[in-house]
């Protein structure tokens, strides 16, 4: 991500609804992924011009953490982007189409009641959405429309659908989940087959995002999102 010639030090991103080690300072992606900036004060004056938005807000800190599916526009130059993985764990810079970057992924952290009996849904982006439909569940997937906040859609956790793996060795694989193990009281292990045909567990928490057999999301890599060390 950073040159090793240009010291040990790097932006720290600022506190954020993602952890530190699973985010990107919008610094990073300005000035040494799309290069539209040489040093930090011209990203700045970039930033402070309302030029960048992230999921559809204008983002002045140059330090804002962006993280997993999230969508980062540039109004000036029309052009959006999707934060996604690549076969070395690292931040891509993916860019997308302006109807693909009205709509987001989340994974469902946490659906509970809160004051007055109103029902409260938790997504990985920390996003909390009141009433969601009565039939999502925790690790499912919700479609976020950007401009609204609304959910339009939702994908069940189910075996047959296709996933990635977003944390521990196995990042950034893409496959189709094929069993999934339940351990009350220790973690469940999901069972995933990528486009090779290898096959490998994980546990489900925190490390998955799903799709239906059609994808939502064009997630296309040069290696169809299995990591050329599983080859």
């Amino acid at each position: 991500m950073l040159d090793k010639l240009t010291g040990v030090f790097a932006p720290c991103p600022s506190t954020g609804p993602y952890k530190l080690r699973e985010c990107l300072p919008l610094i990073i992606f300005l000035r040494n992924r799309l290069k539209y900036a040489l040093t930090g004060d011209e990203v700045k004056k970039i930033c402070m011009q309302h030029f960048i938005e992230i999921d559809g807000k204008v983002r002045t800190d140059i330090t804002y953490p962006a993280g997993f599916m999230d969508v980062i526009s540039i109004v000036k130059t029309g052009e959006n982007f999707r934060l996604i993985y690549d076969t070395k764990g690292r931040f891509a810079v993916h860019r997308i189409t302006p109807e693909e970057a009205k709509y987001k992924l989340c994974k469902v952290r946490k659906i509970f009641v809160g004051t007055k009996g109103i029902p409260h849904l938790v997504t990985h982006d920390a996003r909390t959405i009141h009433y969601p439909d009565p039939l999502i569940k925790v690790n499912d997937t919700i479609q976020t429309d950007l401009e609204t906040g609304k959910i339009t859609d939702f994908i069940k956790f189910d075996t047959g659908n296709l996933c990635m793996v977003t944390g521990g060795a196995n990042l950034r694989r893409i496959g189709v989940i094929t069993n999934r193990e339940r351990h009350p009281g220790s973690f469940d292990v999901v069972h995933v087959k990528d486009a090779n045909g290898n096959s490998f567990a994980k546990r489900l928490s925190k490390h998955f995002r799903y799709w239906q057999r059609q994808q939502t999301v064009d997630l296309s890599s040069p290696w169809k999102g299995y990591s050329p060390y599983h080859c």
